[in-house]
């Protein structure tokens, strides 16, 4: 159960609080998962309840107000406002809703429940997925130098981290190891 749907399921209890959503977590992933770990505690920074390595590197999360956010409506106005916004993305991101009995449309559900925010999000990231599996996109990477905008200065440690996050860096090791060679699993199985 990933942490989307432990956080659903949580706003479903009315009793739920912060504490039991992080209890949650550290039963269904504390040393089953590699990726969901405990933080260390880091002085001059806010207090973490869990971290995920990402591809990047290491994010800390803090839980707190968590189930009350993820409860908020989504305004109707704003919706709407998307809904007519000539940005194709963001009137694409919200269709308008049609519901078969009639009634008053909004955040809610075929079954009446309210669609919490975490709920919403896995509906559009899907949508999102499903339409970058439909297209061959090619991504242009570009890198900032330095973040004073200055000509013909490069910040060593800022490009470094940025061809981390790209994995630029993770394929020139990869390449480094001696698998350049970059072909079809049928080709590879036929041979």
């Amino acid at each position: 159960m990933g942490i989307f749907s432990i956080l659903e399921e949580e706003c479903m209890f009315p009793k739920a609080t912060d504490v039991s959503f992080k209890n949650k977590l550290y039963d269904q992933h504390l040393g089953k998962c590699n990726a969901f770990q405990k933080p260390k505690p880091a002085k001059g920074k806010a207090e973490a309840h869990f971290s995920l390595v990402h591809y990047a590197g290491t994010v800390d999360y803090n839980v707190v107000g968590w189930l009350d956010k993820n409860k908020d409506p989504l305004n109707e106005s704003v919706v709407q406002l998307y809904q007519k916004s000539s940005v194709k993305l963001l009137a694409t991101l919200y269709p308008p809703v049609v519901e078969e009995t009639g009634g008053k449309k909004g955040g809610k559900k075929k079954g009446g429940s309210m669609q919490t925010v975490s709920s919403q999000f896995r509906e559009n990231l899907g949508k999102l997925m499903t339409n970058l599996r439909s297209t061959h996109p090619h991504f242009v990477r570009c890198l900032i130098p330095n973040e004073s905008k200055t000509p013909g200065l490069m910040e060593n440690f800022l490009v470094i981290h940025q061809l981390r996050c790209n994995g630029v860096l993770e394929g020139i090791r990869i390449c480094r190891k001696g698998f350049p060679s970059r072909i079809l699993y049928g080709d590879f199985k036929q041979r």
